[in-house]
């Protein structure tokens, strides 16, 4: 099969009707738009509530006043160029400011502004940090999307971390599993690479970005496979988005399918509060609701999935919400909480951690590591202060 064609101008896809292209023209000027001619072709044009559509087709809601560019306050995080060292064990490598697609929700929109530098094409510094810190033993490469990297540089980084005898664990975060599996069952040098360095001592895993069923085609299904008999451990995750899995048969019937293909469902998120996000923010109780009704449809197999946000503090299992009480757990901390379990009042309108009450007395809003690094939220806060 050829790879897809790459599509960066809203007004090539003439399925949109002409004026409503005149108006998402605004936001793809505020927010980057980039697609595929496979992951349109998943879209049900006739169908005006559409996931896919939803999940990659710019919304008026994106220009609504909401959110942080930056709502985990991942600026803080950076220990070396490149290199976020949040947890002791984990360290990540920002490799790609680049994605297969840009996802509506995502929460490092601020990664494809101009004016933010948070990808290092020379992960070098962040490498000699990972080599210097021997607490680290597994690596998560991100971006963007690490499997948008040509296959020869994702080699470099790979045989680098290799020689680095701590470093037991190799991830690669990315949507291309279903964004564009060809990418993977095509590429014999990437599945060689695979191969070579995903051993039963050191895993290579896989970080998929499946948020729906509709996304595990016969093509997606072919790329898990050729990941797994290349030795690779592919595993799911993704936020309960409103209007797009927040329906618990849809979540259950993901759940089921991911488990049938061999891929471990990992991670619900509660969606971040990002700005551009709006449209897809469900209450903690309404996300808390779906995924248990969807786990009550499938296996156990489907069930290990936990649903967590990813807050500043550290990723914050929800355990239960009952009786207006949230019921949480620190699945990991940035202060060494782990398994701190926190019964707090939950708001039926609360979305996030930071709104519920009470919630500042588990944790410090953390200080950046790295002085001279500006974030995103730094800069949009000079930027508005500039022009008061």
């Amino acid at each position: 099969m050829a790879q897809p064609k790459y599509i960066m101008n809203i007004d090539k896809i003439t399925q949109i009707p002409e004026e409503e292209r005149a108006k998402l023209k605004k936001i793809t000027e505020k927010f980057v738009f980039r697609v595929n001619d496979y992951y349109l072709s998943l879209i049900d044009w006739n169908n005006p509530n559409d996931p896919i559509k939803k999940l990659i087709i710019p919304n008026e809601g994106e220009l609504a006043e909401y959110g942080r560019w930056d709502a985990s306050d991942e600026d803080t995080n950076y220990a070396a160029e490149g290199c976020q060292h949040k947890y002791g064990t984990t360290a990540l490598l920002i490799v790609s400011e680049v994605c297969g697609a840009y996802c509506r929700y995502c929460f490092r929109k601020r990664l494809f502004r101009n004016d933010i530098k948070e990808a290092m094409s020379d992960v070098q510094p962040g490498i000699e940090y990972i080599k210097n810190h021997p607490e680290i033993n597994n690596v998560l490469l991100t971006g963007g999307d690490s499997l948008i990297l040509a296959t020869k540089k994702l080699r470099l980084i790979i045989e680098q971390l290799r020689e680095i005898p701590h470093v037991k664990i190799i991830r690669l975060g990315s949507k291309m599993p279903v964004f564009n599996p060809m990418r993977i069952y095509e590429d014999e040098e990437l599945l060689k690479l695979i191969n070579e360095f995903s051993t039963p001592e050191q895993r290579i895993y896989v970080m998929a970005h499946i948020n729906h069923p509709v996304e595990i085609t016969e093509e997606a299904k072919k790329g898990f496979d050729a990941l797994h008999k290349a030795g690779a451990i592919v595993v799911n995750q993704t936020p309960v988005l409103k209007g797009i899995n927040d329906d618990p048969k849809v979540l259950g019937e993901l759940l089921d399918k991911l488990s049938w293909a061999g891929v471990t469902p990992y991670y619900f998120f509660i969606n971040r509060p990002v700005a551009g996000n709006n449209d897809f923010v469900l209450s903690l109780e309404e996300a808390y609701n779906a995924v248990e009704q969807a786990k009550a449809m499938t296996s156990g197999l489907g069930k290990r999935v936990r649903l967590s946000m990813s807050h500043t503090s550290g990723k914050i299992e929800i355990l239960a919400i009952e009786d207006g009480k949230a019921y949480l757990k620190y699945h990991q901390s940035r202060d060494n909480n782990y398994g701190k379990f926190m019964v707090l009042d939950c708001p039926k309108d609360a979305a996030w951690f930071d709104d519920l009450p009470g919630n500042e007395q588990y944790w410090t809003p953390p200080k950046k590591k790295l002085d001279t690094f500006i974030g995103a939220n730094e800069k949009i806060k000079e930027e508005k202060t500039l022009t008061v």
